[in-house]
């Protein structure tokens, strides 16, 4: 396994082996090992799947007060998988990065808590997969607007249609945000 660090403090993405041959491959997509070389005293307590079509954007969501860590990989098609750094403490405060994830490259993305998440499906379909540290939580979550101009986040959407859930649609801006100190 590969881990790299990214632009943003704290953000990472971990590139698998994948052992493969013509019967398919193996990988390990978990290992404690590998995240305690980065964080310590951090549990998953909940795994995920989202299952959507192309063009689909969720996000950008986070949780006050009970934020999630967020360790997210593409089971099936391909993602833009975007992390916002809402710590007002940070020297990256308002920025973000995106990775692809596909279930050819296999990477895999390590969102920290104090930041907001997002993604946008680039192929026909997408499934993905990602353990959280800790439980959801409606009253705590959270959403900021995927093209928030002070964000500025480049989707690689170009002429195609973005199609978001009523509540991403009615999403606020970063200014008039809860944010993490």
């Amino acid at each position: 396994m590969k881990l790299s660090e990214t632009e943003l403090t704290d953000v990472y993405v971990f590139d698998p082996d994948v052992y493969g041959d013509h019967r398919g491959y193996f990988m390990e997509s978990w290992r404690q090992e590998w995240f305690e070389k980065i964080y310590s005293g951090l549990d998953f307590v909940q795994d995920n799947q989202s299952l959507s079509t192309k063009g689909t954007l969720r996000g950008l969501h986070y949780q006050i007060q009970r934020p999630q860590g967020k360790f997210i990989q593409s089971l099936e098609g391909e993602i833009f998988d975007v992390a916002v750094d809402l710590r007002k403490s940070s020297p990256n405060f308002g920025e973000w990065i995106g990775v692809i994830l596909s279930s050819d490259n296999k990477r895999m993305l390590w969102v920290p808590p104090g930041f907001a998440h997002g993604f946008l499906v680039m192929s026909e379909t997408a499934k993905i997969a990602y353990k959280c540290t800790d439980y959801y939580s409606r009253e705590h979550e959270r959403s900021i607007r995927w093209n928030d101009p002070d964000i500025g986040i480049d989707w690689p959407v170009g002429d195609a249609q973005v199609l978001l859930s009523e509540k991403d649609a009615e999403a606020g801006f970063l200014k008039d945000a809860d944010t993490y100190s």
